[in-house]
């Protein structure tokens, strides 16, 4: 079981207020969907929520704790994948998931990768695979992690019409199972609207 918390978070870029005293709670088996125009700091609120940066004002809570106090705790329970799909370029598909999955053996590791759509590509360098293939080796780790809570920066960017729907059946089976997803993305997502809770963020100019 888990608990996501946002406290009063504030955060200023640019002389402009991204957001303000945000606060919102996840709870396990919450799908969250964060939603605004470009520049509306969705990806800056999202890297609060990993822990990879910190707010000016407001903190972030797992279980009650502030992340700054054991972010390296929190860190066993999350699966952050971002903009860029962090992966080793001169690797193969299946490399990589060893790499980041060290409990998966081979096996496990081709079905990942054939579930996100790359059966065939496994033994590839990372740096021979198209964008989207790329993308979906990132991906694949949704077949492979333990972690409660997913946070996932625009997942479907580059990923064709049947890789999305593959990609949303198994967010939808995560949170079912009590699982927890914090995501943002430009696409509708194919699911019934009671599935999903949205958080939308507006930003304004410093000192208004």
């Amino acid at each position: 079981m888990g608990q996501l918390e946002a406290k009063g978070l504030l955060c200023e870029r640019d002389d402009r207020i991204l957001f303000s005293d945000l606060s919102f709670q996840v709870n396990a088996g919450e799908w969250i969907q964060i939603t605004g125009g470009n520049g509306a700091g969705k990806t800056t609120l999202l890297r609060l929520l990993t822990g990879l940066a910190r707010p000016d004002a407001g903190e972030v809570c797992w279980q009650g704790e502030p992340l700054h106090r054991d972010r390296d705790s929190y860190h066993q329970h999350l699966l952050w994948l971002g903009h860029q799909p962090g992966i080793k370029t001169r690797l193969t598909a299946l490399e990589n998931l060893r790499f980041f999955h060290h409990h998966g053996d081979s096996a496990r590791c081709m079905d990942a990768l054939a579930q996100a759509g790359l059966a065939g590509y496994e033994d590839i360098p990372v740096n021979q695979l198209s964008a989207g293939q790329q993308r979906r080796v990132a991906l694949a780790r949704l077949w492979l992690t333990h972690a409660i809570l997913w946070i996932l920066d625009e997942p479907f960017t580059a990923i064709d019409v049947n890789g999305v729907e593959r990609l949303t059946r198994r967010m939808a089976d995560h949170t079912a199972r009590g699982g927890m997803v914090i995501m943002t993305t430009h696409q509708p997502l194919n699911v019934a609207g009671d599935k999903i809770r949205r958080i939308a963020l507006t930003s304004e100019r410093a000192g208004q």
